[in-house]
């Protein structure tokens, strides 16, 4: 079976933009997207600190849903003009890609959600650098699921998310050195709740 897709977004609107952003994403974005077949979550979650402020995780039957006409009929220049509103005004990364490891999960429940983000590994370090974030994350207390995103899009090399479903915080502080190389990456650690 191949593995499944995602598409991860992060998004920081302005303070004085917040109600409408969220009005936006529950009334419109999220049932729009979840209309579209083989789109099987969406999920939003606020920041339990820094920035990015949203996150919304989608799960995808395969990568491939993205180039989907289905998805392409309410995406980019088919956008809404609301979205197109929206996302003119909100500050917006998105990744979208394959779940590498374990490949066939969802989002499930979860208290706490931490992303990682290793930007434009090699191919060979998105392997050691997911080998090393699961050696890090998967035993520690509370920790439901670990599942690594790659976006290979970049031009510069593959980004790699590593997303850790908690029961709570997440009790011991990622060990950098564990990462090895890989740790001059890192670029985003942030801890999400369920929106």
């Amino acid at each position: 079976m191949p593995n499944k897709g995602f598409l991860l977004v992060f998004m920081n609107p302005p303070p004085a933009f917040e109600e409408e952003f969220n009005a936006w994403y529950d009334t419109e974005h999220i049932p729009e997207r979840l209309a579209v077949p083989g789109i099987l979550t969406g999920l939003r979650y606020i920041s339990t600190g820094a920035a990015p402020r949203y996150l919304a995780i989608y799960d995808l039957a395969a990568p491939e849903i993205m180039d989907s006409p289905d998805y392409r009929r309410v995406a980019f220049e088919n956008s809404s003009p609301w979205t197109k509103r929206v996302t003119a005004r909100a500050r917006v990364q998105r990744h979208a890609g394959e779940q590498r490891y374990p490949g066939d999960r969802i989002t499930g429940g979860a208290a706490r959600v931490t992303v990682m983000r290793f930007r434009a590994l090699s191919g060979a370090a998105v392997g050691t650098t997911s080998d090393a974030v699961r050696r890090c994350v998967e035993e520690q207390r509370g920790v439901r699921q670990l599942r690594i995103l790659v976006d290979s899009s970049g031009a510069a090399g593959a980004d790699l998310l590593a997303v850790v479903e908690a029961a709570v915080p997440l009790s011991e502080p990622l060990d950098l050195s564990a990462l090895g190389e890989s740790a001059g990456a890192l670029d985003l650690v942030n801890t999400y709740t369920p929106f």
